[in-house]
């Protein structure tokens, strides 16, 4: 699993297509001036597909003319999102002064699409290069979803539209593996070490991970704070409670050093989360560096179930009054069953009256932003949750005004540490700022960017970050982190039994300030 705050999108709305060309249209004279003879024009059948809803100019780009029958590459907007292996004919009876009249902005759309396709078709010194292939059509596909969506519009201070033209003409892309390799040369160019791209499997294994269950040992990992890459090691965030690297004693901070015998210097987050899962049963050598002892682990994948929810009732004995009850949530993930299990859960616990709620958020590493703010709104009955900003500044805003809320009056705690992260910190930042909840621990994780994941057409996809975000309060916890309200004992459990008994018993060192903390 990984360290990784995302939203699921589909694709920017630029589509790729297949026409067939028409040799009655092939002459447009507001073309004739460039100097590019083989470029043919190619009106459409105007009878849309359905699915398309948009409009296109194209271009037949090939040095033997467009004939009849002939498919070629081309791009129009859409306002549907990608459709690609279309299949679409030209209408030959409709001819270019018919398609003009019918059109009037098409000259100006359609001379831009000539200037769009000459900069990626041809060289500079004018000398025909090979039309677009499929690859590079998929190459193009990335890029463009990139340029859309990644917030810092510098693309890392770097010519964004003359990096694609290098790419197309210097990168070989004739075959999928060169096309990916391209893509990932691209990404990693941006210096974002959460904007990458994902092969179809990787792709398909994010996405398990959201939808509740994945195989390996449930560790989620992430760079050491303040670094954007592992060259000291990559940093335990958070191990699944119940999971075969918790079992094994893992525990967050702690420094993955190797997985098989390969070294985790330099090596990408996301390497080595596909490198730790694996065959059901299967076995993965880890080598852990908890304090100053170094650990050699063997460790067997399983699927590891990410039931988001453990509640549990809890009753503090206090001396000359009834025992108080305690409702305790522990939410380890934001995968699409969080909310509604956090709500069931606080039903439940409600229907026993309790007198004040702890939401433990310890070793969460987040997950699903819209889960997180769909958490928020139960325990608030008005307020801003969250800012999203981009480069420009605050670019959409999260609030509630209540009426989702199902526990918004009684005593709320909030259980942070340096696990805690990303979509857990938005949580843990919103019943802060908002004053509904004390915050006890340490200070969080600091991740505040936001990725999206994007599928492209042939089943991979890419991680982008797409914007940062604020709490309540304007605070920018990016390698940073939520700052606690009040400092936590060690002592205190990190699981929904051990959390009760340790309030329970007055031998404990937590129990005088748990009866304390969560009761005032």
């Amino acid at each position: 699993m990984e360290a990784l705050l995302t939203t699921f999108s589909t694709p920017p709305p630029l589509s790729r297509i297949r026409i067939s060309c028409s040799s009655s249209i092939s002459r447009v004279s507001s073309a004739q001036a460039l100097p590019f003879p083989s470029l043919q024009a190619v009106s459409l059948s105007w009878r849309l597909h359905p699915n398309f809803g948009g409009t296109i100019s194209v271009l037949c780009m090939s040095r033997n003319g467009c004939e009849e029958g002939n498919d070629f590459h081309a791009y129009g907007n859409s306002s549907h999102g990608l459709r690609s292996q279309t299949q679409w004919r030209s209408n030959p009876s409709l001819q270019l002064d018919d398609f003009k009249e019918r059109f009037s902005a098409s000259f100006i759309q359609l001379l831009t699409w000539v200037m769009l396709f000459m900069s990626l078709s041809f060289s500079i010194g004018g000398t025909p290069s090979r039309a677009l292939n499929e690859e590079n059509l998929l190459f193009l596909e990335a890029w463009r979803t990139i340029d859309r969506a990644y917030i810092d519009k510098t693309f890392n201070g770097q010519s964004w539209f003359r990096y694609r033209e290098n790419a197309l003409r210097n990168e070989p892309m004739n075959t999928r593996a060169e096309t990916y390799t391209a893509i990932k040369k691209m990404a990693a160019s941006l210096d974002d070490p959460f904007t990458r791209f994902l092969e179809p499997e990787k792709f398909k294994s994010l996405r398990s991970g959201t939808q509740g269950a994945l195989i390996g040992v449930g560790l989620s990992i992430g760079y050491p704070a303040g670094l954007s890459n592992s060259s000291s090691g990559l940093v335990v965030i958070s191990a699944t409670p119940g999971g075969p690297a918790y079992r094994a004693g893992i525990l967050s901070g702690d420094i993955l050093l190797a997985i098989d015998d390969s070294s985790t210097e330099s090596m990408t987050i996301y390497d080595a989360a596909e490198r730790l899962q694996g065959l059901d049963g299967s076995i993965v050598e880890l080598v852990i560096q908890s304090g100053s002892e170094t650990k050699h682990l063997s460790l067997k994948r399983e699927k590891v179930s990410l039931n988001p929810v453990k509640a549990k009732l809890c009753k503090v004995p206090r001396s000359g009054i009834d025992s108080p009850k305690i409702g305790y949530i522990k939410l380890t993930t934001f995968n699409q069953n969080a909310s509604g299990a956090v709500r069931e859960a606080i039903e439940t616990l409600r229907s026993n009256n309790v007198k004040a709620f702890v939401l433990d958020l310890r070793d969460n590493s987040g997950g699903l932003f819209p889960e997180g703010v769909e958490i928020a709104k139960l325990w608030l009955d008005k307020g801003v949750i969250v800012y999203i900003c981009d480069s420009r500044g605050i670019r959409d805003i999260y609030d509630t005004d209540g009426s989702s809320a199902m526990a918004s009056s009684e005593p709320l705690a909030v259980l942070v540490n340096k696990g805690t992260a990303s979509a857990s910190e938005i949580l843990a930042g919103a019943l802060k700022d908002n004053k509904r909840a004390a915050v006890f621990g340490e200070p969080t994780y600091g991740k505040g960017k936001i990725q999206s994941v994007f599928q492209l057409s042939d089943g991979s996809g890419l991680a982008i970050t797409v914007a940062r975000y604020e709490t309540p309060s304007h605070t920018d916890i990016d390698k940073v982190g939520v700052i606690p309200d009040h400092p936590l004992p060690t002592s205190l459990p990190v699981d929904e039994e051990g959390f009760c008994g340790c309030l329970q018993d007055p031998s404990s060192a937590c129990y005088v300030d748990g009866s304390q903390m969560f009761l005032r």
